[in-house]
């Protein structure tokens, strides 16, 4: 999986929350000193932290909310509520020269929602909390994705259950919800999520089709 000294990406330490400033900053520690390490080697190890992308999907109804199944390959998660689609970053979703970053966002975005149609997704934050051992092995890069009047529902529906959810439904589920998507939901409230004119990065997510039933005779 992809990940960062943590020296170089939170040069100044971390923190608890949102952060929408040192996004640039934090690509180009990934581009430079981003390295692939196996999973059992970092897992546990906070001084390298594992970068996740993290996608937030507003529709016209409200946000995209999962919630993670005992099927879950992430069991510490599992019957929490999640605003977030993303995972880690693997060696194998990156061709050569391919930014790592770009390549496993979308390559997460395929396996978990079908879409049918292309969205735009902008760079608006840094997710990080080191209050708890998840937390304090993981930073998140929280993408925005703008989904309008696009159907985004979940794929792996064996791992996950997903619903759109409006401001009320979503306070009535805050203290289910994982601690990024707290944090996430904080800084929504206090309208710091807004895509910025010159984000850090955008990226354009591919349609995500929902595979063809197949006829059994």
């Amino acid at each position: 999986m992809l990940v960062v000294p943590r020296a170089r990406i939170l040069p100044a330490g971390g923190w608890h929350g949102v952060r929408t400033e040192g996004l640039a900053d934090a690509l180009r520690a990934i581009a430079a000193f981003g390295e692939f390490r196996p999973r059992s080697a970092v897992e546990e190890d906070p001084s390298w932290q594992q970068i996740i992308p993290h996608m937030v999907v507003r529709g016209r109804g409200g946000l995209l909310v999962m919630r993670r199944l005992v099927a879950s390959s992430e069991a510490r998660l599992r019957h929490q509520f999640t605003l977030g689609v993303g995972g880690h970053i693997n060696r194998g979703d990156c061709a050569p020269g391919t930014d790592p970053v770009v390549a496993g966002t979308i390559r997460e975005w395929r396996e978990e929602v079908t879409c049918p149609v292309p969205l735009p997704a902008t760079l608006v934050g840094l997710i990080k909390d080191d209050t708890a051992l998840v937390g304090r092995v993981h930073l998140g890069l929280l993408w925005w994705v703008e989904a309008g009047d696009a159907p985004v529902t979940v794929r792996e529906r064996h791992k996950l259950e997903g619903e759109v959810c409006g401001p009320a439904a979503l306070r009535s589920r805050y203290l289910q919800l994982e601690s990024w998507s707290q944090l996430v939901y904080d800084a929504l409230l206090a309208g710091r999520l807004e895509p910025p004119s010159q984000p850090a990065s955008r990226l354009r997510l591919p349609a995500s089709p929902a595979p063809v039933p197949t006829l059994r005779g």
